[in-house]
């Protein structure tokens, strides 16, 4: 299932050739974690979401969209 929390996570850091373990451990999660990010499987928390657009130097809209269910 997917979440009105679209991102560019995988994009942006691909970028950056950053791998996944990196920004993990920037932002304080789990490899796992980033990983369903990018799959748009789990939507961070607030706190989460900045610290992941910090550690890939963009701002919040930059890495995260929202798009009300119905409205894609």
């Amino acid at each position: 299932m997917t979440t009105a929390i679209q991102n560019r996570i995988r994009e942006l850091r691909a970028v950056r050739e950053m791998t996944q373990q990196q920004l993990a451990d920037q932002v304080g999660v789990t490899r796992q974690t980033v990983i369903a990010m990018e799959q748009d499987k789990y939507s961070p928390s607030l706190e989460t979401a900045f610290k992941v657009a910090m550690a890939l130097g963009v701002t919040l809209e930059q890495c995260f969209q929202y798009q009300p269910r119905g409205k894609r």
